[in-house]
């Protein structure tokens, strides 16, 4: 109960935190919108082209939208976040705009609704890395990031069969060309909402800066160098492979399994919507918890195999319940998984890295749905539903130690994340970024009367007091007093000069200590970070009322 009432509060400070209520008011029409236009798309491709116009837009646009993915994605880390979701808003707005009075003609043409549609979805991909990339400067604590996950996770269910539904409706009483014009009007929507978000700084490039080649695949070269990156992003990529199967699957699961006609595909696909909003009503309850990579392999389970069961089913009631965990499934793996890599991956590459994220997604997405009609001819409609289900179960039996590895190396030092985040030159550094200083973080405990640091050493760490006193003695033959969240040792390291005083324990102390890289890395990289220690090294080190 109790890890329910941290969630509880966890969610109280996400609709209490204005720019992240904002970013996800923003996301809500945004979502709306691509799924509302997910049902008029395809209608006008058929009804000008048949179903092979339907089939060849749909792998176009996910395939050229995945190459285009890494390019944007140095724009993502390059940029304002704000400014590239703002971009991508009102450039689609304008594409639809064009598409509604295009399609609004008696005379109008297809191809150019095709390519239209190609543009819009090449400039979208640009906004959910950006924004994955945002929240993160905007949340104030790890369970707040998780819970703001899960309020994004949850408008993304909402979306799936409410975006739907209201597209539906306003195609049979009207046709596509009202359903684009409401997609435009729904993206004004989130950027009216995005410019409320504060604006915020482009990530720091580094001081030497890399060939274009070298930061256009840094996020690849990121993600195959790093474990962590690794296995999420793998495993979610497959799970989007099995997401595009599943597009054709449920087709021929309710038309040819269980004879259930349109109305059963309607419902299977309800009942994956609903599921998804129950299974964050599941992670909210979760949310504070700091292991999440066994809530990201249960949602990889969960979204495999029930596929795989429906194989034996036979009447439309197993099957809802069945695809309805699909959904639940779904939600786990999405909001673990983005959590994971946004505890992962640093500031500067987040952009990037959740750009490779959103091309190989699309990738599979577009690989699983033309490639599974060949399955089912070669295995048959249960075969294949046997061995969409039966891939992701297989992987995580080789992959499991790898996953829980990623868990323990994203673990949340509670005690010096706390400290650090109450010392006021790093009020500024992402939580995520926060998150990993204190992850790198040693304990050291020093006896009374015991010798810290010395006047004149070399410095090579950074150090915070969690508990007990400590006397700063300099050269003149004064002293001053140092007590819990106090700090000490950032001036040898940001000025590399000597230590300037002697540091002393007055009673038992308790220390965390910074590597000098760790502490630099940290400080160096973050621009506000480094003003606000710059500030107080001027202000101390005339004065010599702290040590170096």
């Amino acid at each position: 109960m109790s890890g329910f009432a941290a969630s509880l509060r966890a969610f109280g400070r996400v609709f209490a935190n204005r720019p992240v209520r904002n970013l996800q008011i923003a996301g809500a029409g945004s979502t709306l919108g691509i799924w509302a236009y997910g049902v008029a798309l395809p209608v006008y491709a058929y009804h000008s082209g048949g179903p092979r116009a339907v089939g060849l837009l749909f792998f176009v646009r996910f395939v050229l939208a995945a190459l285009a993915s890494p390019w944007i994605g140095v724009l993502v880390d390059r940029m304002s976040r704000r400014r590239v979701m703002l971009a991508s808003d009102l450039l689609r707005c304008v594409l639809l705009i064009v598409m509604t009075v295009i399609a609004s003609s008696s005379s109008g043409n297809a191809y150019a609704i095709y390519v239209l549609a190609i543009t819009s979805t090449i400039l979208g991909v640009a906004y959910n890395p950006a924004q994955a990339a945002l929240i993160p400067s905007l949340v104030n604590s790890p369970d707040e990031l998780t819970a703001a996950n899960v309020v994004g996770n949850t408008i993304s269910s909402v979306g799936m069969f409410a975006g739907p539904a209201l597209g539906g409706v306003l195609l049979a009483l009207s046709g596509p060309a009202a359903v684009f014009a409401l997609t435009a009007a729904l993206t004004l929507w989130s950027a009216a909402f995005v410019v409320q978000v504060p604006k915020d700084r482009a990530p720091d490039r580094p001081a030497e800066r890399p060939h274009f080649l070298a930061e256009l695949t840094a996020g690849f070269a990121a993600t195959v160098r790093r474990p962590a990156l690794r296995v999420v992003i793998g495993l979610s990529s497959v799970q989007a492979l099995v997401d595009g199967a599943l597009e054709v699957l449920l087709v021929v699961l309710a038309l040819r399994l269980l004879d259930s006609g349109n109305a059963g595909l309607g419902w299977l696909n309800t009942a994956i919507g609903v599921g998804s909003i129950a299974g964050a009503v599941i992670v909210a309850a979760l949310a504070a918890r700091r292991r999440l990579a066994g809530g990201f392999a249960i949602g990889l389970l969960l979204s495999s195999i029930p596929l795989a069961i429906c194989a034996a089913v036979s009447s439309l009631a197993p099957a809802l319940i069945l695809v309805g965990i699909l959904g639940v499934g779904a939600t786990f793996c999405q909001v673990n998984g983005i959590t994971l890599l946004q505890r992962s991956t640093e500031n500067e590459l987040m952009g990037r890295v959740f750009a490779v994220l959103e091309s190989l997604i699309l990738t599979g997405l577009a690989v699983g749905s033309i490639a599974t009609p060949a399955v089912i001819d070669w295995l048959g409609t249960r075969g294949a539903l046997i061995a969409a289900g039966a891939v992701l179960p297989v992987l995580l039996l080789f992959l499991w130690p790898s996953l829980r590895r990623v868990d323990d190396e994203a673990m949340i030092a509670e005690e010096p994340l706390e400290l650090l985040r109450r010392i006021e030159i790093f009020a500024e550094l992402p939580e995520p970024v926060l998150e990993r200083l204190a992850a790198a973080a040693t304990p050291i405990s020093v006896a009374a009367d015991g010798v810290v640091v010395s006047r004149g050493e070399v410095g090579n760490h950074f150090y915070a007091i969690a508990a007990g006193k400590a006397a700063v003695e300099l050269e003149d033959g004064t002293s001053r007093e140092l007590g819990p969240g106090d700090f000490f040792g950032e001036i040898a390291l940001l000025r590399e000069v000597p230590r300037t005083a002697t540091v002393r324990a007055v009673e038992p102390l308790q220390l965390f200590a910074l590597e000098r890289d760790e502490f630099l890395l940290a400080v160096t990289g973050h621009g506000p970070t480094l003003a606000s220690a710059e500030n107080f090294v001027m202000t101390r080190l005339p004065a010599g009322a702290l040590a170096g």
